[in-house]
């Protein structure tokens, strides 16, 4: 048997052999490690194909989700809701600009273009949320709704020259409520309609639908007491423009409009079909914070009838200046009533006087501080003759005088009061003169005092007209800021009051030897007017300092002319026009005349004779027992 031995060769190529395995191994394992880089990276890649699916998934379930929550929550009017996001849409013509939001389908701005602030700002009746419109319904699944809350569908087109808004809350595209909105060149009116389709089996008729309509009016003017003084709520109620007064609410019927007035400028809703059992509401600002930015709130909440199962109202928003001139035009509203001119034979007087003479000086003067003076003169000029017959009466008065006195000598004491009066009397008869006749040419200037009192401080064409150092005619004119307020006076000093109180002083300084020539001379047991009538000079002055420092300047202005111009008119007719000792002759004469007593008169004797007689029955009764 053959021997086995160690083979050298064979052991050596063995080991090659595992070397070269080895070195195969070693030098292909990059590339293993490239392919699972790779195969990581492609499973990886899958699992995020993978995971989009899922994520589309959650979307969907989101989406129905909030879908289904809608439902919940808004029932039939989900559609619409899902369908709308929250925007604004601008409709605008030269005079005004409205912002009508889709959450409530509302107007949120309302800017008033051609007119500024006391601060320079743009004015905006609506701005930063004071305003709120919203319609609460119930619906027949036993939902309650608000517009105010909901998203509606804008569309807008045009319609000619008007500009046409439509806001649709939606139940389907043939289902919805809508509000209407048509705004034409250079009108701050805007038609307005609410009306709903197709929802007579969405909205629940046996519940009440209310219509609430909220403002708080923002701050304009630089007076913020005067501009609350001139901001009222006026309404139309059964044909009758009419305002809230002491009280701060009231309910109404048959409501053609309500006005939310502002001093110098109105929001205005106005409706074809008047609003019943209308609950009005306006609050003050004033006194809770000097400092707030709003002056008062108003508010409407009034019931919507439906016809045939569905709303249908025409309607109108004004949003705009209180301008008695511009109202007017707006014929069968009666909105020119919220101009405020003055109840009576003051606005009579504002409305046929006043305001055509202004319109007239209007057109062919641009510096409205003159209009002011030519319109003092013209009122002057008229109330001249009235001035005229006071200061006569007070001539003739001034004459028989002496015979009054000598009339009180001859007749002292109380028990011949009754005699000393009849005597006077029948000297002034005779005489042609009448206490009456100095009273009657006063009482007949103070419908025009009370008629320019609402003129100027009302009138929107005076505001931020300046004149002068006044920077705006409507306001107080400020030539000094004093660093603390002053009660009933204020923290500033105004130079047309002060002119005009000087003005008035020195009328009344003059007017002093008139005003004692036209009383009798004092009596026993009568208050002496003269001595009331120098503590009057002093002070009606001081008064109307204090009152007028707040008020409008284009005021003060008329009545510092205005006294002027009497305290010249008197100078002349005293002077120049009167002669004493004509009215002396003429008196005369007259005492020669036979006096034809009218029916009054002989009544009148008779009774004051008849008073005589029996206390002369007593006077003698009285001496019989005192013996």
């Amino acid at each position: 048997m053959e021997e086995k031995k160690f083979d050298f060769n064979s052991f050596i190529g063995m080991l090659l052999l595992g070397g070269i395995l080895l070195w195969w191994m070693n030098s292909n394992k990059p590339e293993i490690e490239e392919d699972q880089s790779n195969t990581t990276k492609t499973e990886q890649t899958t699992q995020k194909e993978n995971t989009t699916p899922t994520l589309t998934d959650n979307t969907v379930a989101n989406d129905s989700l909030k879908q289904i929550a809608l439902q919940n929550q808004l029932g039939a009017f989900a559609y619409g809701a899902s369908a709308t996001n929250e925007g604004e849409t601008v409709i605008e013509n030269e005079l005004v600009k409205l912002t009508v939001s889709n959450k409530g389908g509302q107007i949120k701005e309302a800017l008033i273009k051609n007119y500024k602030t006391y601060d320079s700002l743009p004015l905006h009746i609506i701005k930063d949320q004071n305003a709120s419109f919203n319609i609460n319904f119930g619906t027949t699944d036993n939902r309650i709704l608000n517009t105010k809350e909901l998203l509606f569908s804008p569309e807008l087109t045009k319609n000619g020259e008007t500009t046409v808004l439509s806001m649709k809350l939606k139940v389907s595209e043939t289902k919805f409520l809508e509000y209407r909105y048509e705004i034409k060149p250079n009108d701050y009116r805007v038609g307005f309609a609410v009306r709903s389709q197709g929802l007579s089996n969405v909205i629940n008729s046996a519940q009440q639908i209310n219509l609430n309509w909220d403002l708080k009016a923002l701050r304009k003017e630089k007076s913020m007491r005067t501009e609350n003084m001139y901001s009222y709520y006026y309404f139309k109620e059964d044909g009758d423009v009419d305002y809230l007064q002491m009280k701060d609410d009231e309910v109404a019927n048959d409501v053609d409009w309500v006005a939310y007035k502002q001093h110098f400028f109105s929001a205005v809703l106005s409706t074809d079909t008047p609003f019943k059992d209308a609950k009005l509401k306006s609050v003050d600002y004033l006194g809770e914070d000097q400092d707030s930015i709003y002056t008062k709130t108003y508010s409407l909440n009034t019931p919507l009838a439906l016809q045939s199962g569905e709303l249908n109202y025409n309607m109108e928003w004004y949003y705009g200046p209180t301008d008695y001139n511009l109202l007017k035009t707006y014929e069968g509203t009666d909105l020119k009533e919220i101009a405020d001119l003055g109840w009576g034979i003051f606005g009579f007087l504002n409305r046929t006087v006043f305001y055509p003479v202004f319109n007239l000086l209007k057109g062919f003067l641009g510096n409205y501080g003159l209009i002011i003076i030519l319109m003092t003169i013209v009122t002057r000029i008229i109330l001249s003759p009235v001035l005229y017959k006071s200061y006569l009466s007070s001539a003739k008065m001034k004459v028989i005088r002496p015979e009054m006195e000598e009339i009180n000598k001859k007749y002292p004491g109380k028990e011949n009061a009754m005699k000393r009066q009849q005597e006077i009397m029948a000297v002034q008869r005779k005489a042609g003169v009448s206490m009456m006749s100095g009273c009657i040419p006063a009482l007949l200037q103070m419908p025009v005092f009370f008629a320019l009192f609402k003129f100027f401080p009302t009138n929107i064409d005076f505001r931020q007209k300046a004149f002068l150092w006044a920077n705006d005619l409507s306001s107080y004119d400020i030539v000094a800021k004093l660093p603390f307020k002053i009660p009933f006076y204020g923290d500033h000093i105004s130079l047309f009051p002060i002119l005009a109180s000087v003005a008035i002083f020195f009328y009344m300084k003059m007017n002093q030897s008139q005003q004692s020539a036209m009383q009798a001379p004092p009596q026993e047991g009568m208050p002496d007017m003269s001595k009331m009538m120098k503590y009057m000079i002093y002070f009606s002055p001081i008064m109307m300092l204090f009152f007028f420092n707040n008020y409008a300047s284009g005021l003060s202005l008329y009545y510092f002319i205005s006294n002027l111009l009497t305290i010249t008119i008197m100078f002349v007719i005293k002077n120049y026009v009167i002669d004493e000792a004509k009215i002396h002759a003429q008196i005369e004469e007259n005492k020669k005349k036979p006096v034809k007593k009218s029916k009054f008169r002989e009544r009148l004797d008779a009774a004051m004779k008849q008073a005589q007689e029996q206390q002369e029955i007593q006077k003698k009764a009285a001496q019989k027992r005192k013996k």
